[in-house]
């Protein structure tokens, strides 16, 4: 068998957890395919983290939320299952926490489930020119920090439904509903639900809403900006590009899938409290 092994080495302790889980799988008949040196010989070093993700059979991520977002297209493109250890504050995605790393044995066993998780493609038509964006959590469009609010128009199946007057608004999957739309004020939705969420940002308007859409819709955002102000599409933290006046950004569901691996069942509502908690102490 082997496990892919993403690590994040700008998280404290990343690289002696990462060798922790490297020991306790050594005598499982393993290979772990990483791409740092590890101290032990059931190891093959990979130059890129897509490249581990292309050739293991489950990938295991020692980081943030962060780290299993970078990791999550790869999963998702090469149809890998996935599971994180939590190096960072909250670890809403991450399944694993440090002192339960000994659980990561069940890999080998196939004692664990599949959780299958939607994403979110993005595609963005600028000055002529077409991008396009996977999205695990979010794609958020924001004005810039010394910009005024902007104006964003949106449409469903190419039908104008709705516009906001805000600082930005946000596409978010299930998965994401906990992430920037959580602190934004967006519903909090299981993560295997199939939907996309539309939250504004900051709205200058009693009647502003949340709203939730089906998987099967296809939405579009189109900013209107004042003079002199900038807008930027930011998809999960990592991927940002200006926006312009006559700028389109078309959310739908993938055809990719993120399966993230659950070690230990527990209430979803009941882990919510749990890692709110952490994140008030």
């Amino acid at each position: 068998m082997k496990i892919g092994l993403i690590v994040n080495k700008d998280k404290e302790n990343a690289t002696l957890i990462a060798q922790k889980i490297v020991d306790l799988l050594h005598d499982e008949d393993v290979i772990i395919l990483s791409s740092f040196s590890i101290e032990l010989t059931n190891t093959q070093k990979y130059n890129t983290d897509e490249d581990i993700i292309k050739n293991c059979d489950v990938a295991i991520t020692v980081g943030g939320d962060g780290t299993i977002i970078h990791s999550a297209k790869f999963a998702g493109i090469y149809k890998k299952p996935l599971i994180g250890v939590n190096l960072g504050r909250i670890g809403f995605v991450a399944g694993v926490e440090p002192d339960e790393i000994s659980s990561l044995k069940k890999l080998v066993t196939g004692d664990y489930k599949i959780q299958t998780r939607m994403l979110l493609d993005v595609v963005v038509n600028h000055n002529g020119e077409q991008y396009g964006f996977t999205a695990v959590n979010e794609a958020a469009i924001c004005r810039s920090a010394l910009s005024s609010i902007v104006d964003i128009f949106v449409s469903l199946n190419n039908e104008r439904i709705i516009s906001y007057r805000a600082d930005g608004m946000l596409f978010a999957t299930p998965t994401g509903s906990t992430a920037y739309s959580f602190s934004a004020g967006g519903p909090v939705v299981e993560p295997d639900m199939k939907c996309i969420l539309l939250t504004p940002v900051c709205p200058h308007a009693l009647s502003s809403r949340q709203v939730v859409f089906s998987e099967n819709s296809e939405l579009t955002a189109q900013v209107l900006l004042p003079s002199n102000s900038k807008c930027y599409l930011t998809v999960d933290g990592q991927n940002s590009i200006e926006l312009n006046n006559l700028d389109t950004v078309c959310v739908k569901k993938s055809e990719l899938e993120l399966n993230v691996i659950i070690l230990k069942e527990k209430n979803f509502y009941t882990l919510l409290n749990e890692k709110l908690k952490e994140r008030d102490a």
